[in-house]
């Protein structure tokens, strides 16, 4: 008997004009928990796509063996009937329906042709139990927190007696607590002898959980190794080709006027009339400065900024200045007229439009500096978006890939390029780096610099305490909709930060 739960041998998968995985090799032991770690586009969601059965036999070459049998998946059932489970970053659930229809939808316990559902109900207990959710099954995947929608992932998981269960970016949208918990719940399925494939770009948590990890660069192996061989330092080299010196790329900026300034802003929940989200916030932003935005999940930051561009709240009240005039219209279009851009958290959701070419999504919130008399200057467009295509390193055979099939870093690129075209005066960036690997993410910062030095200010909101520590030349820390905290970087510290973030004074 083997002592690999999983083989895949000499794995190559091609696109038209991309090779994405060539000759990759990637030996699971069983039991392990197994991190795969690379930069974005470096072959990891393609190759968990061909394990799953996503990539049917036929579409790349090389092999797969499970527990020493050679396999020959054509779709997920194939997979999941050897028992590999995959859980996506964008959770697959259907948020109208229960937690117990979505735990068994596919998979129905069923008595003559018919879902029987006090034992469907019974069963889901059991999951949940096991995965420490105390909620009943009959709850609406929507009424659910993002924590609780990914342990109810797990649970279903669980429920197909899975073998090998794959996690891709499983605690990018998790608070603290939440990442405590499911990192904890890995170890104990480990313990019960499930197998785990890890992948995140978070390398404290790779270093908290995996026993082995295995590197891909550039569609390739890089290497396998156990994690007390590698550190942090380590380990970036071998993702990047090189040694990233400096995490941060700190640049000490000199701030000048003042270019934005909001005044008494409070905003309503549009579901829940009666409650007041962002209450009295007052604020400038410098020409010449980063300002970090931190604070708690639930803290109000995201809707803060939405609710500024004109896209989120109802009972919007408070001043919005832009050098020294106000902004009285406050529907996007017109805040993007002004000068104001706001880049989504969710780029998928909210950024970009994914069956679409790069050259649409770059222009799209451009096209009225592109057009004359409602139609598009082609030519004008064309090289408009090759130059952000260039000056991003958006890497892309053609401007008319689809957005679907680049890696999220790219995809990132891809929504910051469409807010540069609009050549803003403040650009509010929410999230920038979650998702995407450390060598795109130091390019992602310094643009952040590159920008300053233009003249642009720039908002960054962020959970990631070392990142809103490391770029940010001040910081405002929120609190139940309220700004608690207001830090020059030269005085900032975890501590003081979180002390702020807890409603410290």
């Amino acid at each position: 008997m083997s002592e690999y739960i999983l083989e895949m041998r000499n794995i190559t998968k091609e696109f038209p004009g991309v090779k994405a995985l060539d000759n990759v090799n990637l030996k699971v032991r069983k039991g392990e928990i197994h991190a795969l770690i690379g930069e974005n586009g470096a072959g990891k969601s393609t190759l968990m796509k061909i394990l799953s059965g996503v990539y049917p036999f036929g579409t790349y070459s090389g092999d797969i063996v499970v527990n020493g049998q050679e396999q020959t998946f054509s779709s997920i059932k194939d997979s999941e009937h050897k028992g590999i489970t995959i859980i996506y970053q964008e959770l697959a659930m259907i948020k109208q329906m229960n937690v117990c229809e979505n735990i068994f939808l596919g998979s129905e316990i069923c008595t003559n042709g018919v879902i029987d559902w006090e034992k469907s109900f019974v069963e889901t207990k059991k999951v949940l139990k096991e995965v420490r959710l105390d909620i009943n099954p009959n709850t609406k995947i929507i009424q659910l927190g993002i924590g609780q929608q990914q342990l109810i992932e797990v649970a279903k998981a669980i429920s197909k007696k899975t073998e090998l269960l794959i996690l891709d970016e499983p605690t990018s949208a998790l608070t603290e607590a939440e990442t405590d918990n499911l990192l904890n719940l890995l170890k104990e399925f480990k313990e019960k002898g499930v197998t785990c494939i890890y992948i995140s770009h978070k390398l404290n948590e790779v270093f908290k959980i995996a026993d082995r990890i295995t590197v891909l660069r550039d569609g390739q192996t890089v290497t396998t190794r156990a994690a007390e061989e590698l550190d942090e330092d380590k380990l970036i080299t071998l993702m990047v080709g090189r040694e990233l010196t400096q995490r941060f790329p700190r640049v000490e900026h000199s701030p000048g006027e003042v270019v934005m300034e909001i005044k008494n802003w409070t905003v309503y929940d549009p579901e829940i009339p009666d409650k007041k989200i962002i209450d009295n916030v007052s604020f400038t932003v410098a020409k010449g400065e980063i300002l970090g935005i931190s604070g708690l999940m639930g803290a109000g930051r995201t809707e803060l900024f939405m609710s500024i561009f004109g896209c989120y709240g109802s009972n919007v009240s408070g001043e919005i200045w832009l050098n020294g005039v106000e902004i009285k219209k406050r529907n996007p279009s017109d805040i993007i007229k002004e000068g104001i851009s706001y880049l989504s958290e969710d780029r998928k959701g909210n950024g970009l439009i994914l069956m679409q070419s790069i050259k649409q999504n770059i222009s799209i919130a451009s096209l009225n500096s592109l057009s004359k008399m409602t139609v598009i200057n082609e030519n004008k467009e064309v090289k408009a978006v090759e130059k952000y295509i260039s000056n991003l390193h958006i890497k892309t055979p053609s401007i008319e890939q689809k957005v679907e099939n680049l890696s999220g870093g790219n995809q990132q690129k891809v929504v910051l390029g469409k807010w540069l075209m609009t050549e803003p005066k403040v650009l509010i960036l929410d999230e920038p780096t979650r998702g995407i690997d450390v060598g795109a993410k130091y390019e992602i910062y310094s643009i952040m610099n590159r920008l300053i030095d233009e003249g642009v200010c720039v908002i960054m909101i962020s959970s990631e305490l070392p990142e809103v520590l490391g770029m940010s030349d001040r910081i405002l820390v929120m609190n139940e909709g309220k700004i608690t905290g207001n830090i020059p970087w030269t005085e900032a510290s975890q501590e003081k930060v979180i002390y702020y973030a807890t409603g410290g004074k």
